[in-house]
């Protein structure tokens, strides 16, 4: 892992700290092969939509409004992302999320090795993940938590 992995690790962690989500505070960095940033984003709902404690606490309401922290970045980033890099925290984007981001050129994705948490809800997904990844020659690289500062 490089010192820019874990500064763009850094940061995405950071922009997780934004969510209101109270189970799950996502957060993302784009970054171009410069290793420049060009957009962060984090898990919530659409920026015209009240943050109602309700809906976040009723998970059908919650997944039917939320933006994932992937797409927000990818929303605010207003450039074409071929060839970057994609960090995310707590883990990899979901399958519906990394689809959107091989379609937007995103060829590389860091983020840490998911908690035993997030495998039991997710991991059906994630390996979704690292399928199409691999299936469309996009790297994907997890990093141990202890290492992501």
């Amino acid at each position: 892992m490089s010192n820019w992995d874990q500064y763009y690790l850094a940061m995405a962690r950071l922009a997780a700290s934004k969510s209101k989500d109270p189970s799950t505070k996502a957060g993302a960095a784009i970054v171009r092969p410069d290793k420049t940033l060009v957009s962060t984003g984090y898990n919530g709902f659409p920026k015209q939509m009240p943050d109602n404690p309700e809906w976040y606490s009723n998970r059908e309401e919650k997944y039917s409004r939320i933006v994932h922290c992937e797409i927000n970045a990818m929303i605010h980033s207003y450039e074409k992302l071929e060839g970057y890099t994609l960090y995310t925290y707590p883990f990899i984007p979901c399958d519906r999320c990394c689809v959107q981001m091989i379609q937007a050129g995103i060829k590389r994705m860091v983020a840490p090795v998911p908690s035993a948490d997030a495998l039991t809800r997710w991991s059906a997904a994630f390996e979704k993940t690292k399928l199409y990844c691999q299936q469309s020659g996009v790297e994907v690289v997890e990093i141990p938590l202890p290492e992501v500062v």
